[in-house]
């Protein structure tokens, strides 16, 4: 591999879409990303046999997150400080979106999203030197993967919930518990894991967020099962009297939740690019296969059911697009914008899933075989509507925030 990728003339572009919203830059890293994700990588996957099915093996990740970091994309969304671009919210949406877009199945290693950059980006106002040089600046030069474990059987939306427990042993933390569905934990070398270190977690809420060795004694990995996506980039990280030093403790103790809280109005938001990408990238399908495929003599787009159907998603999904551009434009100005982003993503979530079922819907016996792309972003598309807060909790927000102190 040499140290430069080709670059396009043009940055491909959504549907209906005028000028590039985003910067100069925006607009050059999307035109070089979607030129490695369509060249290089898309060698890389058919020569390894990635795809949405089938997951590449950690060294395979490895060398993407190296070459990516070499081009000046892993790291990119970190702030300056810390050797990346200091994006803005919107040129962030913009280069995310422009990523998924491309229907790679290597789209979430380019950024680092389940294991790299994004995940400790905002840690560094709360991590010792100490912290800074073991976990996280190996994270950002994509020496090291790390991955967020919150949830648990009994926390999910619910997250104060947590009922791993950490009590302190001297210089030492004992931590013992159970995360389930752990995004990137297959492959991850450390965790940012939340435990309570209240005195009794059934009674009390206290928590606290830890760097974990996912390697070190009575620390295990288990992941043989798949979600509804295919595949096994998710596990649980299972902890059995794990002994975590103190100086692994982040920030100060029982601020764990609020660390993890921290940027919820930025996260929300930036998982709608992935939504909004792979709705895309749906529509594409399914508009090719209208004009493709035949029946009673002519094209199907010549049919008024059909062309209703991606009449109907293309409008919604250039709506969801508009919400999500609009709300990352309102926090680059100062906003708060935390009714703002729920909406993002319950819109968002559910626009795309119902844009990837008329997709299915127009293939008709083609859209439900196992292997067509189309239905896997069916079932990807489903899960964001669960995944990073359920559209419930979603509209709990909107509503908390639309009504204020008039219910209190």
């Amino acid at each position: 591999m040499d140290a430069t990728t080709p670059t396009p003339t043009h940055v491909p572009a959504p549907f209906f879409a005028g000028p590039f919203e985003g910067s100069e830059r925006a607009a050059d890293i999307v035109a070089r990303v979607q030129a490695y994700l369509h060249g290089e990588l898309a060698e890389l996957a058919r020569e390894h046999g990635v795809d949405h099915e089938h997951g590449a093996p950690r060294e395979l990740l490895q060398r993407v997150w190296r070459r990516s970091r070499e081009l000046g994309f892993y790291g990119m969304t970190l702030p300056a400080k810390m050797g990346g671009l200091g994006l803005s919210v919107l040129d962030h949406v913009l280069i995310k979106e422009a990523i998924y877009a491309t229907g790679s199945p290597f789209a979430p290693h380019v950024f680092g999203e389940l294991s790299g950059p994004p995940r400790v980006g905002a840690l560094a106002r709360q991590a010792t030197p100490e912290q800074m040089q073991k976990f996280i600046m190996p994270v950002a030069q994509a020496e090291k993967a790390i991955c967020f474990a919150l949830t648990e059987a009994e926390a999910g939306s619910d997250a104060g919930a947590v009922q791993t427990h950490a009590v302190r042993d001297g210089d030492e933390f004992v931590i013992t518990g159970r995360k389930r569905f752990i995004s990137g934990s297959p492959f991850a070398d450390y965790a940012v894991l939340m435990a309570s270190t209240a005195a009794d977690p059934a009674r009390e809420r206290e928590v606290s967020a830890f760097f974990v060795d996912l390697k070190a004694p009575g620390v295990r990995v288990e992941s043989g099962y798949k979600t509804m996506a295919g595949q096994s980039s998710t596990g649980d990280i299972v902890l059995d009297g794990a002994r975590v030093p103190v100086s692994h403790l982040i920030g100060e103790p029982g601020r764990g939740l609020a660390l993890a809280l921290g940027r919820i109005t930025v996260n929300r938001l930036l998982h709608c690019p992935a939504m909004v990408g792979l709705a895309t990238v749906a529509l594409h399908d399914a508009r090719d296969y209208a004009t493709q495929r035949k029946q009673f003599g002519r094209a199907i787009g010549q049919f008024q059911a059909i062309q209703h159907m991606l009449a109907e998603a293309a409008t919604e999904l250039a709506a969801a697009r508009a919400l999500m551009i609009g709300t990352a434009r309102q926090i680059d100005a100062g906003g708060e914008a935390r009714a703002e982003a729920s909406m993002a993503k319950l819109f968002c979530s559910e626009t795309a899933f119902r844009v990837a079922d008329r997709a299915v819907q127009v293939h008709g016996g083609e859209g439900i075989v196992q292997g067509r792309r189309v239905e896997f972003l069916f079932r990807m598309l489903r899960m964001y509507r669960v995944l990073t807060g359920t559209s419930e909790i979603q509209k709990n927000t909107i509503a908390k925030e639309l009504l204020g102190d008039a219910l209190r």
